[in-house]
């Protein structure tokens, strides 16, 4: 379990950056595997999610987590009862205590918001795609459009390191292509490969913002290094697994 020290202040929120310990699941699925869209068996990570709402505190009903498809589409949810609509989106946001917000992810990046004017909290899924896109703009611009004077804080959680994303000369390309800027976002200086910074590409998506956003803590760990502690999408890939677990991040109003 890893939290984010600018949120651990506020008595009126719950967070947390679940690692892959502590679970039921088995084999390459061991063991907090929270992923519908693995090949796990659907018991186990029921019984999973059920560990995850009662280290958290809350209800097992109150969980919401999105089908996620490294989309732009951000929500906004009110009453339990959007649950039963199976919602279509990479970010949530709520300002109901009934309800916790849930991100799962396998490299990609967990963002957890958090606004102490409105008592608003969000979570949001960002892959490369999904933060080329403008999930985090969306995201922030729908809080921002529902709620005035939001002061929110921003916790940015594990995810796969510059280290160890490599990506091909096309991918580099798309993105150099959509701004020249992007190029600092790549590290090839002392090496043939190209590799692709995420975390600091969702970082500068917040510069935007900056009016609104009085604290961001990034929980740096490497997903794809920490086998031990996260699933990984990548490694799964690189070590010939045929599927790969979920991690997951929440974060609820109290």
């Amino acid at each position: 379990m890893f939290f984010a020290d600018n949120l651990k202040g506020f008595k009126n929120i719950k967070h947390c950056f679940f690692s892959r310990k502590n679970g039921v699941s088995s084999g390459i699925y061991s063991s907090l595997n929270c992923g519908f869209g693995s090949k796990d068996e659907k018991n186990n990570i029921s019984k999973n999610l059920s560990i995850v709402t009662r280290d958290m505190g809350v209800a097992e009903k109150s969980l919401m987590l999105m089908n996620q498809t490294h989309s732009n589409i951000a929500v906004s949810v009110k009453n339990l009862n959007d649950k039963d609509n199976r919602i279509m989106s990479d970010a949530i946001i709520t300002d109901s205590k009934d309800i916790s917000l849930g991100v799962l992810t396998a490299d990609c990046v967990p963002i957890l918001f958090f606004d102490e004017v409105n008592n608003v909290v969000a979570c949001a899924h960002a892959g490369w795609k999904g933060a080329f896109n403008g999930i985090i703009e969306n995201t922030l611009n729908l809080m921002l459009e529902n709620y005035k004077n939001s002061k929110i804080h921003i916790a940015v959680g594990p995810c796969i390191d510059v280290d160890s994303y490599e990506v091909g000369l096309e991918f580099k390309d798309k993105f150099i292509k959509e701004d020249k800027s992007f190029e600092k976002f790549f590290n090839n200086k002392n090496t043939n490969k190209i590799h692709f910074d995420l975390r600091e590409f969702v970082n500068s998506k917040f510069k935007k913002f900056q009016k609104n956003i009085e604290s961001i803590e990034n929980v740096k760990h490497d997903t794809f290094k920490e086998a031990k502690n996260f699933f990984s999408y990548r490694r799964s890939t690189k070590i010939g697994e045929n599927d790969y677990g979920r991690c997951i991040s929440v974060i609820t109003l109290i």
